[in-house]
């Protein structure tokens, strides 16, 4: 298969997995674990993320291979979801059974093969949003929370974001990080305006799963407040992503879908335009 990537699989391997604990590490975050602590997840840890993200770099490289060795299809998609179901074992035996990254390896490992492929952003979210299409007959097993909330509320979800070429990351949370970027802010207050953005207007089915159409609105629009009066740069912006940490702590709400989409634009950021 012919190829014009320049980065070495290892290479976007290494980007993806510090992509995750670029995320984990980002403080504060409504509803996610943090530097500051476990908030909505009290199974989770910071160390827990970590070594999640680092069980995940093989299957992450492995996209990469398959992507590189094998033309767009069927047989790649079967063999990305074999990757995939390898990965979440590897995860679920590194955190003792606890989901920690199944969506953002289910994102990272699509734009991993596409950028392995295409070298760009743009060529690699249409070639993941080809590869996401196209259906895995291998996939067997119940149905996730995510899944079902998905199917409760008519929600996109993560397979919805990854067929429609991620539209949450490319039409919001990239733009908004490297327009903060340009301003020449630092770059944790980018990320977490990306996040705000993403926030924003993803209907997240983490949140949907704990919080219902009523949690989902309660976070579109404190994100959406926390951009309107400056971003996390300014004073008010700050105050108010406060309160949102807070609030969301209080009503045991996750966005966790959120956090899946920032990693992965920490991710594709790197790629160039």
């Amino acid at each position: 298969m012919t190829t014009t990537v320049t980065l070495a699989n290892e290479q976007i391997a290494d980007a993806a997995v510090d992509a995750m604990i670029a995320e984990a590490l980002l403080t504060p975050k409504p509803g996610l674990v943090d530097a500051s602590g476990r908030h909505s997840h009290p199974d989770m840890s910071l160390a827990m993320l970590t070594r999640s993200a680092r069980a995940l770099r093989e299957p992450l490289r492995q996209c990469a291979d398959a992507a590189t060795s094998m033309p767009l299809g069927r047989e790649l998609r079967m063999r990305i979801g074999a990757i995939g179901r390898d990965g979440e074992r590897r995860m679920l035996d590194t955190t003792a059974g606890v989901n920690t990254h199944r969506g953002a390896l289910w994102a990272l490992g699509l734009l991993s093969a596409g950028v392995a492929v295409t070298g760009n952003i743009t060529g690699a979210t249409d070639f993941a949003a080809r590869l996401a299409r196209l259906p895995d007959p291998a996939r067997r097993g119940s149905l996730s929370n995510g899944e079902r909330a998905r199917m409760r509320f008519g929600a996109r979800g993560a397979m919805g974001e990854a067929q429609d070429g991620f539209p949450h990351i490319i039409g919001r949370g990239l733009p908004m990080l490297r327009r903060c970027l340009t301003r020449g802010q630092p770059a944790d207050a980018a990320a977490l305006n990306a996040l705000m953005a993403i926030m924003a207007g993803l209907d997240d089915t983490c949140v949907l799963q704990r919080g219902g159409a009523r949690g989902l609105a309660f976070v579109q629009r404190s994100a959406a407040d926390v951009l309107r009066i400056g971003g996390c740069t300014s004073a008010p912006g700050r105050r108010r992503l406060e309160v949102f940490c807070c609030l969301a702590g209080a009503r045991n709400l996750s966005m966790g879908g959120s956090a899946d989409l920032l990693a992965a634009t920490l991710f594709l950021n790197v790629f160039g335009p």
